[in-house]
């Protein structure tokens, strides 16, 4: 394996040892292929984004960063899989009025036994940082002027609205196209990261207050139903899919037969039109999602159509009583009604009353700010896919490829070569590559890694890592995610395209989630998570969905058995086991 070319690690360096999986493992849960990090990632895209962000809005010095304009320290690849760099979002809490590394802390890891003890340096102080951070700060609980936000929204749809026929293009058109959507994702990543840090501020300020007044379990719920979490929409919509299936006993039939290729079967037939529009609809606003939707080799529900139908099947289960939009409303009341008794206890003291109040409206803005900033790129990242694919295509019916996403497998300049017709031994190349990326998938990066990083050849097999299974009236203790308890049966799902086994009520047990994972939390009575973070996708959609849910339950998919009654505690991070049959 040592003799394939691969996307090159970040550089050790010993100013910034600590990394992690934490947040970076939800945006890339598998190591990115070489094309989706040289159109996507590198080369003046997402990366240097999140150094923009940094060094514009955040307030660090360029030169504090990586030498390599084209790297940045708060994010990086090792051993082929994608780290956060825990130093500098450390550093940078330190340096911000308000907040420390062990706010971070907590947020990131919970109570994880491996996180190193944060030791301040001279060179984390800087006064530069801790100026703009406090012009920062007035805008997230002041202005909180999204029309940046909002005209990227608008900037990301055109870019869906206006795709050319990418059939009649040329390869080298097409690797245009790609190139030109680039320095785009540069930008939208910017504002994702800048939406992120915005994001971690509210909460805060709401966390503090409801404890300083006795409440604390207060701050959860206050910050459950927002309302206009774009993560979550596509499970609205699907909902109303789902119901046109229950009140259609042939369309009901057609699904009874299973959802592979069911796409294809209901566009032979003219009865089944008014539903193939709404469906066409949804692929048009939410194709662009999918799982791992983050590296261009992955499907997305425009790609592959029936993953979209499959989570429809489990939706269609439900009865109408269920839908999930009476849960976020009732989150929705919940909140303003929290919101009214914390402000009126603090009547006496209008100064905290307003900083309290701004952080309700903060955290009501920038949270959802955030997903919609994520939804931005990854409507994009969909137009880069389609390009390339468009080449993948092509290169399948000349029997170079086998599926259009090992296109994928190629960097940049051998995807120019290939559109030169200077590319040689295609299929040799690809089935080399696929095998070392099949050999990564094989093994179990670690959680945190404080140091120089061992190298991955020395890592664990998946699964290889004894793992002890819980028994009855055993206790994993998680970080709270979603308030409320629920009990039901454990079924352990490890992909979102394969949700058959998932019956209403059941409780989700899963690695990691992302928007591809949110229409299975429709169906769920409860959401248990392996890693998470306090702005995670499974804690953020928990809440606009109304789910109690649980996250950083470390090793909860391989501990629980499948088809376990357990307990979820959203509101103490505690998921029980109460029976093992």
């Amino acid at each position: 394996m040592n003799d394939v070319r691969w996307i090159a690690d970040h550089p050790y360096g010993a100013k910034t040892p600590f990394w992690t999986r934490a947040n970076a493992g939800e945006v890339l849960p598998v190591p990115p292929t070489p094309a989706a990090w040289d159109l996507c990632w590198a080369n003046g895209g997402c990366v240097a984004g999140w150094r923009d962000c940094a060094t514009n809005r955040l307030g660090v010095e360029d030169h504090e960063l990586h030498e390599d304009p084209d790297r940045c320290d708060f994010i990086g690849l090792i051993g082929g899989y994608a780290y956060l760099g825990a130093t500098w979002i450390r550093v940078w809490a330190e340096r911000t009025p308000g907040m420390t590394a062990a706010d971070i802390d907590a947020a990131y890891f919970g109570d994880h036994p491996d996180v190193p003890p944060y030791v301040a340096e001279a060179w984390h102080e800087n006064e530069l940082t801790t100026s703009v951070m406090t012009d920062y700060l007035g805008w997230v609980m002041g202005s909180m002027d999204q029309s940046e936000l909002e005209g990227q929204r608008q900037l990301a749809r055109q870019i869906r609205d206006e795709r050319p026929d990418l059939s009649v293009m040329t390869d080298a058109e097409l690797l245009l196209r790609a190139r030109s959507l680039r320095p785009i994702c540069r930008q939208l990543f910017d504002m994702h990261i800048n939406q992120s840090g915005a994001a971690s501020i509210g909460p805060g300020v709401i966390g503090a207050v409801c404890a300083a007044v006795g409440r604390p379990e207060a701050a959860m719920r206050i910050l459950a139903g927002q309302g206009g979490v774009d993560s979550a929409e596509p499970s609205y919509v699907m909902w109303d899919l789902s119901r046109l299936v229950r009140s259609d006993d042939g369309l009901a039939a057609e699904f009874d037969q299973g959802t592979v290729g069911l796409a294809d079967r209901l566009r032979e037939q003219s009865e089944y039109a008014a539903f193939l529009s709404a469906f066409d609809e949804f692929l048009v606003e939410f194709g662009s999602r999918g799982p791992n939707e983050w590296d261009i080799s992955a499907a997305t529900w425009e790609t592959t159509p029936d993953l979209v139908l499959a989570l429809v099947d489990r939706m269609r289960l439900q009865p109408d009583n269920e839908t999930p939009r009476s849960k976020q409303g009732d989150r929705e009341s919940e909140r303003e009604q929290l919101t009214g008794e914390i402000a009126a206890l603090l009547e006496g003291d209008p100064e905290t009353q307003g900083q309290f109040l701004a952080g309700v409206a903060s955290a009501s803005t920038f949270v959802p700010g955030r997903e919609r900033s994520k939804t931005n790129i990854i409507r994009v990242i969909q137009e880069t896919r389609m390009a390339i694919w468009e080449i993948g295509r092509r290169a399948v019916a000349r029997g170079e490829i086998g599926a259009p996403s090992d296109i994928c497998m190629l960097f940049e300049d051998e995807l120019d070569a290939l559109a030169e017709g200077s590319l040689v031994g295609v299929r040799e190349l690809v089935t080399s590559r696929m095998a070392h990326y099949e050999h990564l998938l094989s093994l179990e990066p670690p959680f945190i890694i404080n140091g120089e990083a061992p190298p991955h050849s020395t890592w664990a097999l998946k699964g290889e890592r004894e793992v002890v299974e819980v028994v009855a009236d055993e206790m994993i203790q998680g970080m709270p995610g979603c308030p409320g308890t629920y009990r039901g049966t454990a079924r352990i799902i490890l992909d979102p395209s394969d949700p058959l086994a998932l019956e209403p009520g059941d409780i989700l047990v899963a690695p990691h989630t992302d928007p591809a994972w949110t229409p299975l939390f429709v169906s769920a009575g409860g959401v248990v998570v392996n890693v998470g973070a306090a702005l995670s996708h499974a804690i953020i959609v928990s809440r606009e969905l109304g789910i109690p849910c649980v996250v950083s339950a470390t090793d909860a998919t391989t501990r629980i058995p499948d088809g376990a009654t357990i307990e979820v505690n959203g509101d103490t991070g505690q998921v029980t086991v109460i029976d093992l049959r």
